[in-house]
């Protein structure tokens, strides 16, 4: 739709025809997929990978033994295919509908007439609009350059703005810091930066996670086990007089097929994608997906007070009249009453007019300003301008009429012991917005500028807290995350805002003030900062992390840019600038700061729960590699069939896990996932391992219950059963009614299968001889006392006391959240067919 006219010939851009002929040419703007990979990317990915190979040969080998029923384990590769596929389809979809809401909108000008279009429908040519806060989005040229600055830090690394005129050539990347002008586009598509910065933003990604490094280490190693374990148990069945090739395959198979955490990395990209799909629920675009698992490690939140804590809008308070030397005069302005004005009143509202009317892009102050005085009807010429800059922490115009007027932070233009100062500071204290409007000595862009200002006025603004900034805060505070305020306004004004909102500011800090060599103690021990330039606020992020912390930062200003790109985790809110959105790894669409702890959270869903995932496989793994050994070193045969360790895999392992991985758990993170796993999953297998094994050797003896046949392999796999459901039993904790059931009802099952005649003979089972039956579980009950133990035992020496049941005052949290939930739910169903009612109804010829 259009959005202005503009008549400079030179620049009135491209018409529809010319647009069209680019068009056919290719020459339009056409970007990479939002999501990374395609479809078919996709489907490739989940299918062809290492272990659907693994499992794929030692299938096709046992389906060549005639075996069937020992090939069920070949039902994983495309249930793990399957599943993975459509996961990982529904987070692209999410990401994608996300993206295309939460992508910079440009403004281009055809025809003498801007337009706001979405970025696939620039083509060369066009002329594109900059203002402050956006992204130059394809490489161009200048044509216009009103004290344009571009800040290049996303290409060179340098921080300080650039100076661009009419002619310069310009990157995408880049992003306007202040002032305005126009460019042409001389590179669009794959062939800008622009493309390249597409692709790496709103992408679904695996990569780059330390819970996936961790799952990678462990997988590489048991990659290098296999191998050399295959080989063994080959070697191991020839050794006991096996010559029949089937019998080799099938022992093989059975000892390499648990080996296999053939769940593991599938769990582990479901609960990132279902992460991705619930928080787009939420209208949270993550931008990169280990962003859900950064989060869950922040343990400092900086936040920026004007969109974050207070809404983005501005309103008008009052006009603080100062007399001609600079002391305050009796009364105030609460509005823009008509009738007779006294002349340093109407001096006052004729400036801010007049700068109004010279203002091509208001800030929300100017906005406020305009909303309560208008603009200047006849404007004055301008001779020159000064863009507001958080550096400046001032904006200015220059008139021909030889008049220099400036707007901007009192503690900046006015003397440090001036009325205006003390009065400014004295509002400020109250949580109000204060600038100071007055007359310069010299021009504004004057290297010397502004000089000596003579006070004319304050102009008081309300600042409106955001209705769930206080109880994100308190949520915060409650999960030992830390909450600094920065902020580019007056210190007192931001410590008041902060207390309106229940959290403890301290003695608030002016960072103007703070020195170099107590800038590190300083940042760690205060909490709310004002006056904060950009690259203050990159120090200040500098700092904490260099204190080890991990630090998430929340902006939506173009002074917000630097610090988002430095933090461990940038956060952004959607209706910021676009060079804003672009540097974050997660951005809140609908602006909700009370999205945050639903972030966090989900963070910390998928970091806890996939941990106890991963012990259980490293448990399966660890204690069937034993078993090959042992029976290598034993000269046996391996007690079990493929079909064997399927069921034992599936229904102890693979499916409790996955439903395991699914709930909320509020655990912290904590560091070293590896280490942890490794220190119960090791002794938890080798446990096992030995019940198993003990049990297999001792019912095998003629001499000790005289067991044949396939009675002593189900005496040890009953002993196997026993140890590897009460990891589950362990990891499951603390219990809730399902993870009961989930315990219990495969403990039920095979009860089934070890009974039932039928069963029996399908999975090559006996359980007839008691005696041997009653070994297995006497032994796989020992290996439980031992899993117990340890449980308890590692609790302990991590500081915390283990917990059995979930506690009463968290199931009824949880119960509350999930109504609160299910309200959310059916209200956007209420609102979408409410919206799906009110769409026209299109005209049919």
């Amino acid at each position: 739709m259009p959005v202005s006219q503009h008549g400079d010939p030179r620049t009135l851009g491209l018409n529809e025809d010319e647009v069209a002929a680019r068009r056919e040419a290719g020459q339009a703007n056409v970007l990479p997929p939002r999501s990374g990979r395609s479809v078919g990317e996709i489907v490739r990915a989940n299918v062809f990978t290492r272990i659907n190979a693994l499992l794929g040969i030692l299938f096709v080998l046992v389906m060549a033994t005639g075996s069937w029923i020992n090939g069920a384990f070949g039902l994983l590769i495309v249930a793990n295919s399957i599943i993975g596929i459509i996961q990982e389809l529904r987070a692209k979809h999410t990401l994608d509908s996300l993206a295309v809401v939460g992508e910079a909108r440009p403004h281009v000008r055809r025809e003498g007439r801007e337009y706001e279009l979405a970025q696939e429908e620039i083509v060369l040519d066009d002329i594109l609009i900059a203002k402050p806060g956006d992204q130059i989005i394809v490489d161009g040229e200048m044509v216009e350059a009103f004290n344009l600055e571009l800040d290049e830090s996303l290409l060179t690394g340098e921080s300080d703005p650039v100076a661009k005129n009419a002619g310069d050539s310009i990157l995408s990347g880049s992003f306007v810091a202040s002032g305005t002008g126009a460019y042409r586009a001389t590179s669009v598509g794959k062939n800008s930066y622009a493309a390249q910065l597409t692709a790496e933003a709103s992408k679904f990604s695996l990569v780059h996670s330390d819970l996936q490094a961790g799952i990678n280490r462990i997988l590489k190693t048991i990659t290098w086990i296999l191998i050399p374990v295959g080989i063994l148990t080959i070697v191991g069945q020839i050794r006991v007089g096996e010559s029949d090739w089937r019998a080799i395959i099938l022992s093989v198979t059975g000892a390499l097929v648990p080996m296999i955490p053939e769940g593991l990395v599938l769990i582990t990209s479901t609960a990132f994608a279902l992460g991705v799909i619930r928080l787009g629920r939420r209208k949270c675009l993550v931008n990169e997906l280990p962003a859900i698992e950064g989060l869950a490690h922040v343990d400092v939140v900086c936040a920026d007070k004007t969109g974050t804590l207070t809404e983005n809008q501005l309103a008008f308070s009052q006009l603080q009249l100062l007399k001609a030397d600079g002391a305050l005069a009796d009364s105030a302005i609460r509005t823009d009453a008509s009738g007779d004005r006294s002349e340093r009143e109407a001096l006052a509202t004729e400036a801010l007019r007049q700068l109004a009317a010279a203002d091509p892009t208001p800030n929300a102050s100017m906005a406020a300003i305009i909303e309560a005085f208008g603009t200047a009807k006849d404007p004055w010429a301008v001779q020159s301008a000064q863009p507001f800059t958080s550096a400046l922490k001032w904006s200015g115009t220059s008139f021909t009429n030889g008049q220099n007027w400036v707007l901007g932070a009192p503690d900046v233009l006015a003397a440090h012991n001036a009325p205006a100062a003390e009065e400014a500071s004295r509002l400020a204290a109250h949580g109000l917005r204060v600038l100071l409007l007055g007359e310069a000595s010299v021009a504004v862009t004057d290297d010397a500028a502004p000089g000596d200002v003579s006070p004319v006025s304050l102009i008081v603004l309300d600042q409106q807290l955001r209705p769930d900034a206080g109880p994100t805060l308190e949520y915060f505070a409650s999960q030992d995350v830390q909450v600094k305020v920065i902020s580019g306004d007056n210190a007192a004004s931001v410590g008041a805002v902060a207390e309106s909102l229940g959290m403890d500011a301290g003695d608030p800090v002016d960072a103007r003030s703070i020195k170099d060599e107590d800038w590190d103690r300083t940042v760690n021990n205060s909490r709310v900062f004002g006056r904060v330039t950009p690259q203050q606020k990159r120090s200040m992020v500098a700092a904490l992390q260099k204190a080890g912390h991990t630090v998430a930062m929340t902006g939506d200003g173009v002074n917000d840019v630097l610090a988002l790109k430095d933090a461990d985790l940038g956060v952004a809110m959607g209706s910021g600038t676009s060079a804003t959105r672009s540097v974050a790894k997660i951005v809140l669409l609908d602006d909700k700061f009370a999205t945050l702890p639903y972030v966090v959270a989900e963070g910390r869903r998928v970091l806890s729960n996939i941990e106890r995932v991963a012990k259980l496989f490293l448990t399966k793994t660890v204690y069937s590699s034993i078993l090959a050994i042992l029976v290598l070193l034993f000269s046996v045969p391996f007690p079990f069939q493929p079909i064997h360790v399927t069921i034992t895999g599936w229904f102890t392992i693979g499916i409790p896990a996955f439903l395991l991985s699914l709930p909320r758990n509020n655990d912290k993170a904590r560091p070293h996932f590896v280490g942890r796993v490794m220190t119960f999953g090791l002794p938890s297998g080798l446990a096992v391992a030995v019940a198993s094994f003990t049990t297999y050797m001792l019912v095998r003896n003629p001499d000790f219950v005289g067991a044949h046949g396939a009675q002593a392999p189900t005496a040890a796999l009953l002993a196997l059963i026993i140890g590897s459901s009460w990891v589950l039993a362990v990891v499951a904790r603390p219990y809730e009614w399902w993870k009961i059931a989930l315990i219990l009802l495969p403990l039920a099952g095979y009860g089934l299968i070890f009974n039932l005649d039928v069963t029996q003979r399908i999975f090559m089972l006996d359980s007839s001889n008691l005696d041997a039956m009653l070994v297995g579980t006497l032994i796989g009950l020992v290996a439980a006392v031992f899993i117990e133990a340890l449980w308890w035992f590692l609790g302990i020496r991590g500081g915390k006391r283990p917990a059995i049941w979930v506690p009463r005052e968290e199931r009824e949290a949880a119960r509350k959240q999930r109504q609160l939930e299910h309200e959310e739910f059916m209200l956007q169903r209420r609102e979408k067919k409410e919206h799906r009612r009110e769409e026209p109804v299109p005209a049919t010829d």
